[in-house]
């Protein structure tokens, strides 16, 4: 379970204050209007922003002191995180040393990217981009998963198409995850729970 505990996060003049369970296993998606704390609040549970106080524990421990490797936790951010200099292959191999490449392609196959894995990322489209990213992070071993906007560069055929095989992965590896998104449908495909930050 994720179970935040009276979080308050400082950003400038902005007061963030967040309280709320998770259960292991769950897809929640996060919402709410522009700069109300929906990727702050991821940052933090990854370790990027530090709280002005209160917790944050995964399976009943505290993991807000822990550094931002030794967290059990995948995190897609808004900005696809590709490294310019090796093939899009050797990205999703990053953190994925216990995945043999016939399950990387058979998943690039489903998010219609497996022709794109032998390029360098600058060959890429931003929607194609944005794929390899989602790759990576659900391939990753974390049980933890973290997607800010991940389906935002993709077009409805291919976001119903990403929505569905991120539903379907962290499913069945009893993944957790707290999605960022706009999009209902996202919601309507993806969520147990849907979380509205005011």
């Amino acid at each position: 379970m994720l179970d935040i505990q009276q979080l308050h996060i400082q950003l400038g003049d902005n007061q963030l204050r967040y309280q709320q369970q998770i259960s292991s296993g769950d897809i929640v998606t996060l919402q709410g209007v522009s700069g109300v704390g929906k990727s702050s609040l991821l940052l933090c549970i990854a370790g990027f922003i530090q709280p002005v106080s209160g917790q944050i524990c995964w399976a009943g421990k505290p993991i807000s002191s822990l550094p931002i490797e030794q967290r059990p936790v995948a995190m897609l951010f808004q900005e696809n995180n590709l490294f310019e200099h090796i093939s899009v292959l050797k990205n999703v191999r990053l953190g994925t040393a216990n995945i043999d490449d016939s399950q990387i392609f058979a998943a690039a196959k489903e998010l219609q990217i497996a022709e794109q894995m032998q390029k360098m990322p600058q060959q890429l489209s931003g929607g194609q981009r944005q794929r390899v990213g989602l790759l990576r992070t659900l391939l990753r071993p974390e049980p933890l998963i973290l997607l800010d906007e991940p389906f935002a560069e993709l077009d409805n055929q291919t976001r119903t198409i990403a929505a569905n095989w991120v539903n379907k992965v962290a499913r069945a590896q009893h993944k957790t995850v707290l999605l960022v998104t706009h999009q209902m449908e996202d919601v309507d495909i993806l969520a147990d729970r849907n979380w509205l930050l005011s």
